[in-house]
């Protein structure tokens, strides 16, 4: 297990005083959720933690209550589910929920006409429909407050067209533009967002998709650290400096199909696995 890095007092508080008491992780039961988590109740802040797999929820309950002595409430459920996503607004509605990060992603692999349609519309479940419900739920008790703070985890691959990860790389896409807009409407009511477009990090999923490290592979803890840092300079921060240029590259310097046929390339060996979860 990775051992957290060290915050200074002074600074926790401030993380605390800034955003609240409590954050919710949503796609916390492992990967970058997990260090979101670690990092956020290193900060001070108790813990929601919503994801699908119950014991590696609890697991990690245990672990951060133990290190940081935090609260921590775990919610095992599915994201694509309208009465899930309920239950977690009713469990924040009572409590001072400062900061949300919406983590959870569903990425099947494989082509876009031969992946089943139920699979794809999973994607606009959990990618696109649930940060939507979640965000229009809990930012109006925020802007009350006039405090607040919003991770969005985007990709680089939303930047523009990925072949065999289509679907993922469109909700992506929407995922920043939210993000991006979101910010602007609330940056002057005391709420921070960002949308952390990252590149490859090494969680469990992109292992099992991927088999080897991307040029530029980043540890999830060195994408969250980044990404918390960020949040007062949104909307968009992109973790690891070969990261930024290869966005600089794909978006502002080559043609947009010279650019996909690079995404392609990096893209063609993510058949190992079905798909890349959270």
């Amino acid at each position: 297990m990775t051992k957290p890095r060290q915050i200074a007092g002074p600074r926790r508080r401030e993380f605390t005083e800034r955003y609240g008491k409590w954050a919710l992780v949503a796609g916390a039961s492992e990967g970058l959720g997990a260090a979101y988590a670690r990092a956020l109740a290193q900060r001070g802040l108790n813990l929601i933690l919503a994801a699908r797999r119950q014991p590696l929820l609890d697991e990690l309950a245990a672990d951060v209550h133990g290190t940081f002595g935090v609260e921590v409430h775990c919610h095992a459920g599915d994201l694509a589910l309208p009465e899930f996503l309920e239950t977690l607004q009713a469990a924040c509605s009572s409590l001072d929920v400062g900061v949300v990060v919406f983590n959870a992603t569903q990425a099947p692999v494989g082509g876009f006409v031969s992946t089943p349609v139920q699979d794809l519309m999973r994607v606009v479940d959990v990618n696109v429909r649930a940060p939507l419900a979640l965000l229009r739920g809990l930012l109006p008790a925020m802007t009350l407050r006039s405090r607040g703070a919003v991770v969005l985890m985007t990709s680089l691959a939303g930047n523009q067209g990925a072949p065999r990860i289509a679907a993922y790389a469109a909700s992506k896409a929407f995922a920043r533009v939210l993000a991006e807009s979101v910010w602007h409407e609330l940056k002057d009511q005391g709420i921070d967002v960002v949308a952390c477009c990252a590149g490859a990090v090494r969680t469990p999923g992109y292992a099992a998709a991927a088999g080897k490290d991307a040029p530029g592979t980043l540890d999830p803890e060195d994408v969250v650290e980044q990404t918390l840092k960020a949040l007062c300079r949104g909307p968009v921060v992109i973790p690891g400096f070969v990261n930024r240029v290869a966005a600089v590259l794909l978006g502002r310097f080559l043609p947009r199909r010279a650019a996909i046929a690079i995404m392609a390339s990096n893209t063609r060996s993510l058949g190992r696995t079905k798909e890349m979860t959270e």
